[in-house]
């Protein structure tokens, strides 16, 4: 393993089978706030010797934008539904179950939104919840009849279909309604009837005490090697850094590397911060030989490639020049690895440069801490390992730098416009007292232009976007409701204070369909 030990050798594990739901993680999520250790694997890789290594003590079908009676439909063995383990199937999941089992599945009505529920049954799974209660729904197709020895839970009020059934002789459960969304009041209840009351789990996962069994994992895994660490300054690398300082002290190569493409003041920050904590970090200025390279560059796809092509050639260098570095340590959180595509069945979203980015021909030996953590995890590990609060929530930011928030050719005007913008929408966010509420806040520059009026005179500028999402991991997001007066003396200073800026715009796009980053 990458991460070292696995933590389902070390704690009850819920495993989410996914299907291509857009809320899978979300799933993943409610499941380790109840401190029980979750992990996502897609239905193609669901195999007796994965349950049998992993040995779940409960089981989620996520949802899925399939039909279960499409040729090809995704679908587990029934095996599965034999073991005798808790099993829960949400909305897909809750369609496939029935199907498997005998049931019939048909397309119906579409109920999408928030839909009030009449409890028919009283059941371990919905224990405390009201006779009618709002859940929030997201299908076209419904369980039509369902399978022999079911028993139904839950009807919807408006169409009667079944919202919630469950088989008690083989453990299983599924409710057509989305429990981990937020839409749904009481589906955190839900889930904790399921991993507690029904599946027996123990909340034995707790981030903040895995401080000490990474840093061991990591000196027993280097042993007596050197090893190589890329730091930005983001949580993630910092928090890989400190844990691998920590575990192996000067034998660790912490490397930053600046790419140009930064944020304003940001290499001297980092700097500041890593010495701080303890980590030596080698500085290298590499800010034109990306800037060059990027020059004329304008598919979004390939100045990903070209960047991760010169970090790959600056760590291959330095690994060269240090022969007695064997590791390579990386940043990697849980999210990065599923959206990569790095699991099979997930689709390559983007390409993240620090996931299978660094070529094989470094000759080093992979290890990532985080592999198995969602941001805010990294967060709570961060914060019990010291590190100030002003690294542990600084907003993330893409390893490409500033490239991905130029749209089209990275030139000196654009990056000095969106460098700035950015700088005066991350100050005034701040000074709203909404930066820890907010995911990301950042400034976004392209190649059209707007007529405007500066000094009486007619000005042709560029357009700024201000894009401010909240977010919980990443995966999907919203844009921020930010009160009027602040978007306004964001835009009044960006207009004022960058003469080349005539337009500033707000997005109000969420994640998805856009993704956050707009390129």
């Amino acid at each position: 393993m990458r991460g070292g030990e696995p933590p389902y050798k070390r704690h009850d594990t819920v495993l989410i089978v996914d299907f291509g739901g857009q809320y899978t993680h979300l799933i993943s999520r409610r499941v380790r706030e109840l401190n029980v250790y979750s992990e996502i694997v897609p239905y193609t890789m669901v195999t007796e010797e994965l349950i049998a290594e992993v040995k779940p003590r409960a089981i989620i079908l996520s949802g899925g934008p399939s039909s279960v009676y499409a040729p090809n439909a995704p679908t587990i063995p029934r095996w599965l539904l034999e073991q005798g383990i808790p099993l829960l199937g949400i909305c897909y999941g809750h369609q496939l179950i029935a199907r498997m089992l005998g049931g019939r599945v048909e397309r119906g009505y579409g109920e999408y939104g928030r839909v009030v529920v009449r409890i028919v049954r009283h059941s371990k799974l919905l224990h405390g919840w009201a006779s009618r209660e709002v859940v929030w729904m997201s299908h076209s197709d419904y369980v039509a009849e369902p399978p022999r020895d079911a028993r139904i839970l839950a009807v919807s009020e408006e169409t009667g279909y079944i919202a919630a059934y469950e088989i008690p002789s083989m453990n299983i459960y599924g409710v057509q309604f989305h429990p981990e969304v937020s839409h749904t009041p009481k589906g955190k209840m839900l889930i904790r009837n399921f991993v507690y009351r029904i599946a027996g789990c123990r909340p034995t996962w707790r981030v903040e005490n895995l401080a000490e069994t990474l840093i061991e994992e990591i000196r027993s895994r280097v042993g007596g090697s050197h090893a190589l660490c890329a730091v930005s300054g983001g949580v993630d690398s910092t928090v890989a850094a400190v844990l691998a300082s920590r575990a192996i002290g000067d034998r660790l190569h912490a490397v930053f590397v600046n790419h140009g493409l930064l944020r304003e003041g940001e290499p001297e920050e980092v700097l500041k911060t890593l010495r701080g904590l303890g980590v030596r970090v080698d500085y290298i200025d590499a800010s034109e030989d990306f800037l060059s390279a990027l020059r004329g560059v304008v598919d979004p796809e390939e100045k990903r490639r070209i960047i991760g092509r010169l970090f790959a050639e600056i760590f291959e260098d330095y690994a060269a020049s240090h022969p007695e570095i064997e590791w390579l340590i990386q940043g990697t959180t849980y999210p990065d690895v599923i959206e990569s595509g790095a699991v099979p069945g997930a689709d390559r979203i983007k390409t993240h440069h620090n996931v299978g980015g660094l070529p094989e021909k470094l000759g080093l030996k992979v290890l990532e801490p985080l592999r198995y953590l969602y941001k805010d995890e990294v967060r709570r590990l961060g914060l019990a390992l010291g590190l100030p609060e002003e690294v542990v929530y600084r907003h993330p930011f893409p390893g490409p730098g500033l490239a991905v928030r130029i749209i089209g050719e990275v030139t000196p005007v654009k990056l000095r416009i969106v460098r700035r913008a950015s700088r005066i929408v991350e100050e005034e966010v701040r000074r709203a007292g909404l930066y820890r509420r907010v995911w990301q806040a950042f400034a976004v520059v392209g190649d059209d232009r707007w007529v405007g009026v500066k000094g009486d005179r007619r000005s042709e500028g560029y357009i700024v976007t201000v894009r401010i999402v909240e977010s919980e991991d990443g995966m999907t997001a919203d844009w921020a409701r930010v009160p009027y007066e602040v978007l306004d003396r964001i835009a009044r200073r960006i207009t004022m204070e960058i003469p080349e800026v005539t337009m500033v715009t707000y997005a109000v796009t969420t994640k998805p369909p856009a993704t956050i980053e707009p390129c």
